[in-house]
């Protein structure tokens, strides 16, 4: 009796183990044009067994190519198609490079600092102060949701002036969202957000 773990590996496991074995006779085969009939007779059973696009000739060469992966390129054969580049198949894709930019305040999020650049260059009037007003808001409900304790408004707008390079500095009379009202607003969403997956769930 033959164990799976005796096994070779399927290489494209959609085909399954017995195209696998037929490849491995194709290989076998002395006669060139022998092992050419064969593999002509062992893609059109592979096409069978995917039939959607069968026609199309991307399908086809998708066929043939997977014939050569899963000899692992060792067919010799007189093949409509040339074989797919194996060094291009088996390529390691490169690795992301991640910023390294320091980011001092982690809990704000990255791209408030774009944001904040921006304000930088509105010219002063009631428009940039609304502005700044939007953003000192966002600072503290994005500071509330790591910290649920009070936070004071003027930490918050220490901060605000810190990331715009000292660029922005908000009146002093500024006043703030109230970190009740803050917290009563995202509990809200939070429980219209359950409410709304339930429902589509009941559906």
């Amino acid at each position: 009796m033959e164990y799976n773990t005796q096994r070779n590996k399927l290489v494209i496991p959609e085909y399954g183990r017995n195209i696998q074995k037929m490849i491995e006779q194709c290989i076998a085969i002395e006669d060139r044009n022998e092992r050419t009939r064969f593999a002509y007779l062992i893609v059109n059973i592979m096409g069978q067994m995917t039939p959607k696009g069968k026609e199309s000739g991307d399908m086809k060469q998708k066929l043939w190519d997977h014939l050569f992966i899963i000899s692992d390129f060792r067919l010799d054969i007189d093949s409509p198609y040339p074989p797919p580049n194996k060094d291009v198949l088996q390529a390691r894709p490169k690795p992301l490079s991640y910023s390294e930019v320091d980011f001092k305040y982690r809990h704000y999020g990255r791209n408030i600092e774009k944001i904040i650049k921006k304000a930088t260059d509105y010219p002063e009037g009631p428009e940039k102060d609304a502005l700044v007003r939007i953003i000192a808001n966002h600072l503290k409900k994005s500071y509330l949701t790591w910290n649920r304790n009070s936070v004071d408004d003027n930490l918050i707008l220490e901060n605000l002036e810190e990331l715009s390079n000292n660029k922005i500095k908000a009146d002093e009379d500024l006043q703030l969202n109230h970190t009740n009202e803050i917290l009563r607003s995202s509990k809200k969403k939070s429980k219209s957000g359950s409410g709304s997956q339930r429902n589509s769930k009941r559906r």
